[in-house]
Order: C-alpha cells, then structure tokens, then sequence
C-alpha cells in the first residue's frame, strides 16, 4: 500500500536538534551569569534607600504642612498651626532619615 512512514512514529536522532539545543544551555548560561546579582547589587539598594529619604522628607514637609492647615482652617489659628506642624513634619522627616543613615547594613 503506502511506502511512507506514519507522521506518529517517532523520529530518530538529528544533528540539528542536539546542536539547537546545546546553543539554548549556552545562552540560558550567559544570561544566568549575566543577571546574577554581583557587586552592583548595592547600587539598586543604594538607590532605594535614596527614594526613602527623598519621600520621608517630602511627605514630612507635605504632610505637616497639610495638617497645619486643616487646623488653621478649623480652629481660626492662622498661621500658627501650619508653622508648628510644618517644624513637626521636618524635625519627624530629619529623624527618620537620621534613624535610617545609623542603621548597621545587612
């Protein structure tokens, strides 16, 4: 009948294949050792540390600040609301980032 083999049998070894795949180890290789974390690691902690700092002293400024002024605004203290709790928001932002610096590293 039909000479051809059934397309379900399976196939014998081929070259092509054994040589695909020992170039996919070689890459998966390189890029294991390309994104392991080396001495630029401190780099991205250094950097998250410097987004602490920079939100702690802009949310201690912001956030006094706002607090000062919704007191201003309901108890009729103007201006003297917003300055103590502005000096409060910088003096908790300040020791906050002073507490962080101190901290021994991991």
């Amino acid at each position: 009948m039909n000479d051809e083999p059934d397309a379900r049998d399976p196939v014998g070894e081929d070259k092509r294949i054994d040589t695909l795949d020992e170039r996919l180890k070689a890459v998966r290789a390189r890029e294991e050792k390309r994104w392991k974390p080396a001495a630029g690691a401190e780099t991205d902690e250094n950097y998250r540390a410097g987004n602490r700092v920079l939100a702690d002293l802009i949310g201690g400024i912001v956030g006094g600040a706002f607090i000062g002024w919704v007191i201003d605004h309901f108890a009729g203290t103007s201006p003297w609301g917003l300055l103590v709790m502005l000096f409060l928001g910088i003096f908790v932002s300040f020791r906050n980032i002073i507490r962080m610096s101190n901290r021994r590293p991991d």
